[in-house]
C-alpha cells in the first residue's frame, strides 16, 4: 500500500483534528494533496522529498487516503469540498481557508519536531494557495504552489485565496528574511489562468518564481488535460519533470541542506 511506509498520527489544533503521515528524517516539508485526496502520486512526490533528506509530513484533510484517482472519485470530492464543507473558502479571492490556521499550528509542530531553519510547504491544485496563506506562520520558510486553483468566481481577475494582511506578511518576510516563493502550472490550466500568475507577480515581484509548462511537457495517457505539475501530469523527462527537479531544489536550498 503507497503509506506503509509512513507513521500516522492524529493531529489536533481546535477545531480540527486531521490525520497526518509522516516519514523521513531531516527538515520538515508539509505536503497538502490536491484533489481528490491523498492519492498514490501524492505519496510518490513525498517518498522524493524523503529520499532528498526530508521528513514529510502528509495531512489527509478529505478523500480517502492511499486511493487512486478516477474521475467520479474527483468530481465527488470536487462537490464536497467546493459546495459543503466550510474549512475552505473557494469561491471568492482575498481571503484564505479556515483550514490554513490548522495547518500553521501542524507547521508549529513540525519545525519543533524536526529542527532545522524553517520548514518547506507545498500546496496543490485546491490547496495550492494555502502554502502562501501559511507564511504568517514564521517557520514557514518555502512556500510552493502548485497549479493554485482557488479562487473560483474570479480567477479570470486574478483572485487569490490569501487575505491582503497575509500578502503584506509575507511580502515583508520575502525582504527581511531573503525569502521567495516557487509556483508551477501548465499554461492552457483553466484552473490556473493568467491573470492569477500575474498577481502573483505584481505583489511579490522577482521573489515570485515562476515555472509554467506547455501541454507537451506533460504525461501523455492520463484521460486528464493537464493540471497536476508534480503528481498526475508529471513526466520521466523533459521540462516537466524538471520543474519537480527544481522543487526539490527549492526545498534543500531554503531548508540548509544545501548551498542556495
Amino acid at each position: 500500500m503507497p503509506l506503509d511506509d509512513y507513521t500516522l498520527m492524529n493531529f489536533t489544533d481546535a477545531p480540527y483534528t486531521r490525520p497526518v503521515y509522516r516519514r523521513g528524517s531531516g527538515p520538515a516539508v508539509i505536503v497538502i494533496h490536491e484533489i481528490p485526496g491523498l492519492h498514490p502520486l501524492v505519496v510518490e512526490f513525498a517518498d522524493r522529498l524523503v529520499a532528498a533528506g526530508m521528513t514529510v509530513f502528509m495531512p489527509s484533510l478529505f478523500g480517502t487516503p492511499g486511493k487512486a484517482v478516477s474521475k467520479p472519485y474527483a468530481l465527488q470530492q470536487m462537490f464536497l469540498n467546493i459546495c459543503i464543507r466550510r474549512e475552505f473558502a473557494a469561491w471568492r479571492g482575498g481571503r484564505s481557508s479556515p483550514i490554513v490556521d490548522w495547518l500553521r499550528a501542524l507547521a508549529r509542530h513540525a519545525h519543533a519536531d524536526c529542527g532545522g531553519p524553517g520548514v518547506g510547504a507545498v500546496g496543490m491544485c485546491f490547496t495550492g494557495g494555502f502554502a502562501l496563506a501559511m507564511m504568517t506562520e514564521p517557520s514557514v520558510v518555502a512556500p510552493v504552489l502548485s497549479q493554485p486553483s482557488l479562487s473560483l468566481r474570479d480567477a479570470r481577475a486574478g483572485g487569490i485565496d490569501v487575505s491582503e494582511k497575509e500578502i503584506a506578511c509575507a511580502r515583508a518576510r520575502f525582504e527581511s528574511e531573503d525569502l521567495s516563493l516557487l509556483g508551477l502550472r501548465y499554461k492552457s490550466d483553466a484552473f490556473v489562468p493568467d491573470a492569477r500568475f500575474e498577481r502573483y507577480r505584481r505583489e511579490f515581484g522577482e521573489r515570485f518564481e515562476a515555472i509554467e509548462l506547455d501541454d507537451s511537457d506533460a504525461r501523455q495517457g492520463t484521460g486528464l488535460a493537464p493540471h497536476s505539475v508534480l503528481t498526475i501530469h508529471l513526466p520521466e523527462d523533459g521540462p516537466g519533470k524538471a520543474a519537480e527537479t527544481r522543487t526539490i531544489a527549492f526545498f534543500r536550498q531554503r531548508l540548509g541542506l544545501e548551498a542556495a
